[in-house]
């Protein structure tokens, strides 16, 4: 399985260049690269071509043709082509993603068989740009990007097994607040050390 940091996005909320945005003085996208690090030995970071991405020691750079939309159905479907197996995803917008989360995840995926979605939910809302993906899900996300569809709408007609994670590792980065919140919460993380 490879693990995957989709970064195909815009980030016009955040002003663009999303996964490069420095939080606490790494790159956003190094935060989650971490989290599948732990539990991986091929890692990715997945975006559009001519994305701005940042370099992330120990994992793989695919920007490729992503059919013309930024929807991340079309990453994940990418990053399963690409993979030519299971991918366990991560958004590059997910800081507090922890290797705990993941191996749950890839715990559950391992149960519950290779065809299965298996996605990190808190309190029964689904996070599903935190998940594992087989392969015979490429078509559907495709499809489902290709036609606007609602991510986690096009997640649970997949009839995902969910695995309940915390709240906070679930958390996204959108906005300029949002980094600095972030940015103060781990500051406040290390000082506590």
């Amino acid at each position: 399985m490879v693990g995957v940091i989709l970064a195909g996005g815009a980030g016009s909320r955040i002003g663009g260049a999303k996964a490069a945005r420095e939080l606490a003085g790494r790159p956003l996208a190094a935060y989650p690269a971490d989290a599948l690090t732990a539990v991986l030995e091929r890692v990715a970071i997945a975006s559009k071509r001519g994305e701005e991405l940042p370099d992330l020691a120990g994992v793989e750079t695919w920007d490729g043709e992503q059919r013309g939309t930024r929807h991340p159905a079309a990453g994940i479907a990418y990053a399963l082509e690409r993979a030519g197996d299971a991918v366990l995803v991560v958004a590059a917008d997910m800081p507090f993603v922890t290797g705990a989360a993941c191996q749950a995840l890839l715990d559950t995926a391992g149960r519950e068989g290779a065809g299965r979605v298996v996605v990190a939910a808190a309190d029964g809302r689904i996070q599903p740009l935190l998940g594992v993906f087989p392969p015979a899900a490429a078509g559907a996300l495709r499809r489902g990007a290709l036609a606007g569809e609602p991510m986690r709408a096009l997640v649970q007609r997949m009839d995902p097994v969910l695995v309940d994670l915390p709240e906070a590792a679930l958390r996204s980065v959108n906005t300029p607040a949002e980094l600095a919140e972030a940015e103060a919460e781990l500051r406040q993380v290390r000082s506590s050390r």
